[in-house]
């Protein structure tokens, strides 16, 4: 059963019919601050990403591509179960991107040694000089997302940002220790 849902003009309020009336308290001002810090850094990284994507379409590398080439990049020769973990995508969906990959030269499988079963995943010769053009775009993007930004300032955006990634990942791991009926204390 689906329920109507009207637009009034001077208000601009969702009224769904049927449904009780909820009143939602209205913010405080550190609430919409902290809204609005998890709004810019959302749509501060989906612009990048955006702007990268533009940069890298004339190599002829996807977005999914040149992420599992940088995280590789990072640590060459890993699990391919590690790294659909560190990409936050499933085991088929990374199976499929790493067979494109591989088709296409810029990467390759080997068994891990002492399990046949396990498949690690190396950079070949080919992906090596597409990071180094990947770099070279990088740094050009940064140039631009950066403007107007100096040394001190960039140095303490990369000191916040390492911080609030400590801090999530922290709040990760305790959820999943929370979810796994395991005590941390």
């Amino acid at each position: 059963m689906s329920a109507n849902v009207t637009k009034s003009a001077p208000s601009r309020k969702l009224a769904v019919t049927g449904a009780p009336e909820r009143k939602v308290a209205p913010l405080n001002a550190t609430a919409t601050r902290d809204l609005r810090i998890g709004f810019l850094i959302h749509d501060v990284s989906r612009l990048r990403r955006n702007m990268f994507d533009q940069y890298m379409k004339p190599l002829g590398v996807t977005r999914s591509q040149w992420w599992v080439i940088a995280h590789l990049a990072r640590k060459d020769g890993m699990m391919q179960t590690e790294l659909a973990s560190l990409l936050d995508v499933g085991k088929v969906t990374l199976g499929g991107l790493v067979d494109r990959l591989e088709a296409g030269g810029w990467i390759n499988r080997r068994p891990a040694p002492g399990d046949r079963r396990v498949k690690n995943v190396f950079l070949t010769e080919q992906s090596l000089g597409l990071l180094q053009e990947m770099r070279a775009v990088e740094k050009d993007l940064n140039q631009g997302v950066l403007k107007g930004f100096n040394p001190v300032e960039r140095h303490q955006l990369a000191d916040l940002l390492t911080r609030l990634r400590a801090n999530l990942i922290g709040t990760l791991d305790k959820a999943r220790v929370s979810d796994a009926g395991v005590d941390d204390d």
